[in-house]
């Protein structure tokens, strides 16, 4: 008989399963077992079993969110750590324009070294450093804000469903929060106690992020914190 669970917090070696199912991420198949590889979240959709790894550094994938730190310059485009093994790519004419021209224009007048940007992945094929695009809404220089780094498989639960715990976090701290997919967050907030707050939630999701009462634990942290 099949032993299947849903979801579950498993580590490496942990029997994920038995039986004729498909492996995908993070699993092998010894025999009839189903076996994680990592530290992670198992999940069993139909009739397939993986593994959600809750470390390990950002691979790239295109229309991803990232935030990345300007790195170096060159006459024609800035380097960002985007935490990948990948460097982001930002070029010149994303900031300056068509009208861009390495004699009359400073890339350092725009973004200088350790500046931080919110910007999405608008080519990669994984023989090259993906390029980046800060040309839509809400993209582009981050101004203020502390950057905090998560593990990027942490993001969907800091997300959560139809984003509701970071509205819930927000809401309750004041906090602007803007998220990367590659597991770099930036929060800000006028009050003090609203940023440490914020700060302490987010970290404390990135710890526990396996446990199956997450949204009620973030509630809980809020509202003890707030007293």
């Amino acid at each position: 008989m099949m032993e299947i669970t849903k979801r579950k917090f498993v580590t490496p070696g942990e029997v994920i399963a038995t039986g004729p199912l498909r492996t995908e991420n993070n699993v092998y198949r010894d025999g009839d077992k189903i076996i994680s590889t990592c530290v992670g979240i198992s999940e069993i959709f139909e009739n397939s079993v993986r593994v959600m790894a809750l470390s390990g550094i950002y691979m790239p994938r295109i229309d991803d969110a990232v935030i990345g730190k300007v790195q170096s310059t060159s006459l024609m485009f800035w380097e960002l750590d985007i935490n990948s093994c990948y460097v982001g790519i930002l070029r010149a004419d994303e900031v300056f324009g068509r009208d861009y021209s390495a004699s009359s224009n400073d890339l350092s007048s725009k973004l200088r070294k350790g500046d931080l940007i919110l910007a999405r992945i608008a080519n990669f094929d994984r023989s090259r450093d993906p390029l980046l695009t800060i040309k839509s809404r809400g993209l582009g220089k981050i101004e203020s804000g502390e950057l905090i780094k998560i593990s990027p498989m942490t993001i969907p639960r800091l997300i959560g469903r139809q984003g509701a715990t970071i509205q819930t976090i927000e809401s309750n701290t004041n906090a602007r929060i803007k998220i990367g997919q590659n597991g770099w967050v930036v929060v800000s907030c006028e009050d003090s106690s609203g940023l440490l707050k914020a700060i302490k939630v987010i970290k404390m999701i990135d710890s526990q992020s396996h446990v199956p009462d997450l949204m009620e634990r973030v509630k809980s942290l809020l509202e003890s914190e707030g007293e």
